[in-house]
């Protein structure tokens, strides 16, 4: 399963009513550390598939959902469960710790 596209308009449905758990990678086009992470996130979702969903938003395009959760530097990783922020990674870091982390919060 491939990475999702959300946005300020649909991060209430799409991430907050999700019935699985929600990684939401917040990153911005100009972001070298955040276009380092993306291959890594792809592949995790490709691995994880049903047990989470990997969402992205870009800050630059939508800055509401952003500033609704404190992301103050990217990239920042959120995961929701249940509607809730439960985690939270700051940061560029391997895959490996990466997908660690989640799978430790899911």
């Amino acid at each position: 399963m491939a990475t999702k596209t959300v946005t300020d308009q649909n991060f209430q449905s799409d991430v907050l009513g999700a019935d699985g758990p929600v990684l939401v990678d917040f990153w911005a086009e100009w972001c070298g550390p955040c276009r380092m992470i993306a291959p890594a996130l792809e592949d995790i979702s490709n691995d994880l598939g049903d047990k989470v969903t990997v969402a992205k938003l870009n800050i630059d395009e939508n800055p509401d959902t952003p500033a609704r959760y404190g992301v103050r530097g990217i990239p920042t990783m959120l995961l929701f469960k249940d509607g809730q922020p439960i985690a939270q990674k700051v940061g560029a870091a391997p895959r490996s710790q990466i997908q660690q982390w989640i799978e430790g919060n899911i």
